[in-house]
């Protein structure tokens, strides 16, 4: 072959490998956690969107975590791994609680939260507070197995509102309070705020646990330290809690706070025994002997947020 010819085969092998990436990277759905990272799901196909007054929803097909949805870009719930995050959102707090009654569920139209916390049957009354009907909607249609039957169970009330305003006007008390919402920047920015924290108190019984999403310690230092820094002040408890997410593309940090119960102060034979005489059974993530395992936060966690990580 000559060198021409050579030249011009290896030519056209390059041209075609950057065609082929070329339309893998069209064909990627691409996240963007912090300035200096990306990850993403090549192969993703959109499903559909709506632009709400609020945000931007978009449904995905993925091949690696099937269908999920995103709020502005940023990835919400996917049918392959949400068991991970919903469980860890809520059986801690609720088998540390000696017997919860009610729940709200701030955000949370997707259905996983009360999903979940449906499982415990002294559970007689959960509220959930969404902000955006259309998530309620396009969630039911494309991920309807996130949700089951939840909204169709007695037990559960979806109200479609402002979660503030909710617990302005509500004279009910709580004894668990999940915040399934969108970050700190977003529409729900207000929901972090101290103000808000001494407002939910007055609908939380004396006993009551409030469990919420971080963010990555290694892309979101700056958020999950002033979350946790103002959970402190507002709450005597507060314990971390970390499991790696996929859709999330790292290890996830959630927290668990309260005023009198602790979910570090209670043993593993105590958890099994509520697990079991609430017939808890059936969980894919979530394990009263994983319990103490997923407060005790990652050396490497640690090394990245220091202080701020401290138990």
């Amino acid at each position: 072959m000559s060198l021409l010819a050579l030249f011009s085969a290896r030519f056209s092998r390059a041209r075609a490998y950057r065609q082929r990436f070329s339309t893998s990277v069209t064909d990627t759905l691409l996240f963007h956690p912090a300035a200096d990272a990306l990850y993403g799901f090549p192969g993703a196909r959109r499903l559909a969107a709506a632009d709400t007054p609020w945000q931007r929803i978009e449904v995905w097909d993925t091949q690696q975590l099937g269908c999920l949805f995103t709020l502005d870009g940023r990835p919400m719930t996917s049918a392959g791994d949400e068991f991970i995050y919903h469980e860890c959102m809520t059986h801690p707090a609720a088998l540390t609680h000696p017997a919860p009654h009610a729940a709200l569920v701030l955000g949370g139209g997707d259905g996983g939260a009360a999903r979940q916390l449906l499982r415990h049957p002294g559970v007689e009354r959960i509220v959930v507070a969404e902000l955006d009907p259309d998530v309620v909607r396009l969630t039911g249609d494309y991920l309807p197995e996130v949700r089951g039957n939840a909204f169709e169970d007695p037990r559960v009330e979806l109200v479609i509102g402002d979660a503030a305003a909710f617990v302005a006007s509500t004279q009910e008390r709580f004894d668990l309070v999940v915040f399934d919402l969108t970050p700190p920047d977003s529409p729900a920015a207000g929901l972090y705020t101290p103000a808000f924290y001494a407002a939910l108190k007055r609908v939380m019984s004396a006993d009551a646990l409030v469990s919420l999403h971080l963010g990555s310690p290694f892309h979101h230092a700056q958020r999950v330290g002033a979350l946790l820094g103002g959970l402190r002040e507002a709450f005597a408890v507060v314990r971390p809690l970390a499991a790696y997410v996929p859709l999330y593309g790292s290890l996830w940090l959630m927290a668990i706070a309260s005023d009198t119960l602790d979910p570090a102060g209670i043993d593993e034979t105590a958890l099994q025994a509520r697990a079991a005489e609430r017939q808890l059974e059936g969980l894919r993530y979530y394990d009263p002997r994983l319990h103490a395992a997923l407060l005790k936060s990652p050396c490497t966690a640690r090394d990245k947020l220091g202080e701020i990580l401290r138990l």
